[in-house]
């Protein structure tokens, strides 16, 4: 049995504002051929469909036309609901679906009743584990407290151990987690660990997950784990295929696709990594405005997604409006001058120490630009309003004196 491990294709994710459904579109409609070319038997999307628990009606139509692609292509689809899926809503009309060879599974104990997929050498029981919140999931398992996700996983894949025992067949996992086990240990085919992502550092932070130890997972034939959106490799049979576009300029140069297993009579065999296309590359420009217009080297990311880190001495004027006239889709500016010359180790109040208001200035601009201090229009309006603060002051004075 071959299957084709993606996840988090987050259906509806906008890219520094700008929607991300047009290459969406493209990527999910090349599964069909990596499925016909492979002879790819399941499709796996480890939860994250959408981005969002409500999605607009032309994501639906999206997932439609990936779907009856991959149907029509001759591949089985499994899909779990993640974290930002609403699982009602993605799980309407299951039952029937699955008629059709679509399981969307978003019942909390859904893997109490394994899929059940056939080949040559027999049954496969694919254990499908929607997205788990130990605060809302609690008739699992009534009377137990199992207050993290990790306490929470680990008790239903200590069922799942039971069941595949009692069945006796190869086993899959699939499950929407926060999974790390032997972080900073780089693969052997270079593939990205968890660690190296920037995906992790935003669910410790921000989405409240906390750390689902690899060992719970141990055991199984395959785990197909969605959340991450880098591919990551945390035991041979446990991995992260990570989502099918770039949502982040962190993940600029990261390879996108899937993760092809194949499972024989014994279990796991082999599992080798199918590309993506990359609709529209994401580039990290660095360099002055005049550099980044003008120097033929960016050429070749006139058509991809852009950050242009601009290294002015002084911050220049419009610069996104410029820069879209070469980068049309230049998508987010830094602005990172050049470091400027070190003023020793001497404090900031004894270097303006008995300096005038006008020295302060130059100082201050100076130390700010790269080293430009006031030219000498800029130094005509510091006198106007030095004078017009000096006055002003003199009057306040005046009027508080009387």
């Amino acid at each position: 049995m071959r299957l084709l491990h993606t996840s988090d294709w987050h259906l509806g994710r906008s890219f520094h504002g700008n929607s991300t459904l047009p290459q969406l579109r493209e990527v999910l409609g090349a599964i069909p051929a990596i499925v016909r070319d492979l002879g790819v038997d399941v499709v796996l999307v480890a939860g994250d469909v959408f981005d969002h628990a409500a999605p607009a009606a032309e994501l639906y139509g999206v997932l439609s036309d990936a779907i009856r692609g991959i149907r029509e292509a001759g591949a089985q689809v499994v899909i779990t609901s993640g974290n930002h899926d609403n699982a009602a809503r993605l799980g309407f009309q299951s039952e029937w679906a699955a008629l059709g060879g679509v399981h969307v599974v978003t019942s909390d104990d859904a893997f109490r009743r394994p899929i059940v997929l056939t080949d040559a050498h027999g049954s496969v029981d694919l254990y499908a584990i929607p997205y788990l919140e130990p605060m809302l999931h609690t008739a699992l398992y009534p009377g137990e407290k199992l207050r993290t996700h990790r306490e929470l996983i680990a008790r239903v894949t200590d069922e799942i151990r039971e069941l595949r025992g009692e069945r006796g067949n190869r086993s899959v996992v699939m499950s929407h987690s926060f999974v790390a086990g032997g972080l900073g240990d780089a693969a052997a085919d270079g593939t990205e660990v968890a660690a190296a992502n920037e995906g992790l550092v935003w669910d410790l932070t921000a989405g409240g997950v906390d750390v689902v130890p690899t060992s719970v997972f141990a055991g199984f034939d395959y785990v197909a784990l969605g959340h991450i959106h880098g591919r990551a490799e945390l035991a041979p049979s446990i991995r992260y295929s990570g989502a099918p576009v770039h949502f982040s300029f962190t993940e600029a140069g990261k390879p996108r696709g899937g993760w092809v297993v194949d499972l024989d009579a014994s279990g796991l065999v082999d599992v080798a990594w199918a590309d993506f296309p990359i609709p529209r590359p994401l580039a990290r420009l660095r360099g002055t405005l005049a550099e980044l217009l003008t120097d033929t080297a960016f050429a070749e990311h006139e058509a991809s997604w852009v950050e242009a880190t601009l290294t002015d001495a002084v911050r220049p004027i419009d610069a996104m409006r410029r820069l879209r006239e070469r980068f049309a889709y230049c998508a987010h500016i830094e602005f990172l001058p050049s470091a400027p010359a070190s003023s020793g180790s001497a404090s900031y109040a004894e270097r303006v120490a008995r300096k005038s208001e006008m020295e302060v200035i130059d100082e201050f601009l100076g130390h700010v630009r790269g080293g430009e201090r006031l030219d000498e229009s800029e130094r005509e309006l510091m006198r106007e309003v030095i004078a017009a603060v000096a006055g002003d002051v003199g009057t306040a004075g005046s009027g508080a004196a009387e």
